[in-house]
Order: structure tokens, then sequence, then C-alpha cells
């Protein structure tokens, strides 16, 4: 082995250098495939996130621009609310007037709610009687507008009840409950509800034709507050007969519905006359 005692040389033949298909791997190399091992490692839920996140700063912001518009709305109503309350001012006096001269209408009222689609089957025979009695109607929104209002019949001495005024009043409280009171009514000796009782029901529905309407008065769920209370007589008179109670008295209300089926009918004609061109053409 000689003096130098020199180390045996390697093999090379198939891992040397002197293989020619292998090359002993760079620096570059071995960096390259760290990187490309560091991205097959990474996992799926990082990108999740990243989208999970800009989602809920996309919903974040969206928030703030729907509280920016809510903020918007709430001054608008405040301003819609004053508008109203200035005019209910104006109002006033020219209601006043109306009701001036309602009184020198004989039954007025009376024929108001009979021609009335949704009021005429509360009367009785009897309560047409008393509303022969009825000298004016009268509603009036709180000064508050969003907190209540009042409706009012005001009689002439009758011999029926001794009250010449019976009233209704409807207050709203900001958590969302109404309160309502109604006159008790001092019924004459002999007079009184139909079946002397006082048919009280949740949500205030109209009665049936056997009942009297002036049991709506003492449909207050015994002054109760409650939340949501519905009087669907309430709101027809407030929202529909008292704006425009001369519509109704002239049974303008029926002419209009009657326009409006023969309208219906036109246009089922119209349109059947096109539907036999049709078929006259196709044969």
């Amino acid at each position: 082995l000689g003096s130098g005692n020199k180390p045996p040389i390697a093999d090379t033949s198939v891992f040397g250098a002197q293989n020619p298909h292998y090359a002993i791997p760079s620096s570059k190399m071995v960096a390259d495939r760290g990187k490309k091992s560091k991205v097959a490692e990474t996992p799926e839920e990082e990108d999740s996130d990243h989208i999970d996140g800009e989602l809920v700063l996309s919903i974040e912001k969206l928030q703030e621009v729907q509280d920016e518009l809510e903020k918007v709305n709430e001054e608008a109503s405040d301003k819609v609310l004053e508008v109203e309350q200035k005019y209910n001012e104006i109002r006033r006096p020219v209601y006043i007037k109306r009701n001036q001269i309602i009184k020198s209408i004989p039954d007025f009222w009376l024929t108001a709610f009979l021609s009335h689609p949704a009021l005429c089957d509360l009367l009785s025979e009897e309560d047409q009687k008393i509303f022969k009695y009825l000298d004016s109607l009268d509603v009036e929104d709180f000064k508050d507008v969003k907190s209540g209002y009042s409706i009012a019949f005001n009689f002439t001495p009758n011999p029926y009840f001794e009250d010449t005024k019976l009233t209704k009043t409807f207050t709203f409280f900001d958590e969302g409950t109404t309160k309502i009171t109604g006159t008790t009514i001092k019924w004459k000796e002999g007079m009184g509800t139909a079946n002397g009782a006082n048919h009280e029901k949740k949500g205030n529905k109209r009665p049936p034709s056997d009942e009297s309407f002036f049991t709506w008065f003492s449909e207050t769920q015994q002054n109760d507050i409650l939340e949501g209370l519905h009087d669907e007589v309430a709101e027809i008179i407030k929202e529909d007969l008292w704006p425009n109670p001369l519509k109704y008295f002239n049974n303008e209300a029926d002419e209009e519905d009657s326009d409006a089926d023969e309208d219906d009918d036109d246009d089922d004609e119209g349109k059947g006359d096109i539907d036999e061109e049709d078929d006259d053409e196709d044969s």
C-alpha cells in the first residue's frame, strides 16, 4: 500500500462523478427544493382565514354604513313628525268649521257609517236610533303625534245615556306598548248595551251585528297596557272615515268600486276579443 497510508479510493462508478447521470446537487437546488417543500406543507386554512378576515371586515364596514342610514332615517322621521304636528295645528280650525256644517245635515254620521263597507255591520238597529243623536265626531292626535290620539263622539241630549261625549283614547309608549281608555257609559234606566254585556276581546275586532257598537268603548282590556294591540275600528275611523266622511255620505266609495269593476270587465272583454282574433288567425 505504500508508506503514505492513503485511504482507499471509493468506487464512483454508480454514485461518483464518473457517472454521467448523477450530479451532486448544488446549494441553490437544495434551497429551491426547501421552498417547494415549504409551500407544499402550507395548510389550505391560511387562504380560508384570509378570505374570512376580508369578509368580516366588509360586513363591519357595511354595518357602519347601515348605522349611518338608520341615523338619517331617524332624523327624517323626526322632521316628518314636526311637519305633521305643524299641519295638525293648521287643519284643526278647518275640522272645526267642517263639524259646524255637518251639524246642519240630518243623520250625516249615521249615513256615513252605514255607507262605509267596514263600519256598516257594526251598528245594530238600536245603535242606529242612538246615532240619530250623534252631533259630531272628532279625531285628534296628541300634540306629540307619535304618542297617541283620541276619538270622540259628541251627542245631543238623548233618552239612552246621560253622557254627551263618549271618548276612546290610545296612548303609545316608547317600548311599543299601548294603553287604551274609554268612557264608561252611564246608561239611563232600562237602556244599555246588547245583552247587557261588555264584549271584551283581544285585538278589538269588530263585534257581530247582534252586539252593540257601544261595547267598543268598553273594549279597553281593563285599561291594561298591552303590547302590539290592534284596534281595527279605531284605525278605520281615524285613517279612512275621518279624513273624508263626505265620500261615504255621498256613497262615492261604492261608485268608485263600481267604476273599478267596470274597468276590470272592460279589460276582460278586450282580452277576450284579442284571444278570439288570435284563434281566427291560427285557423
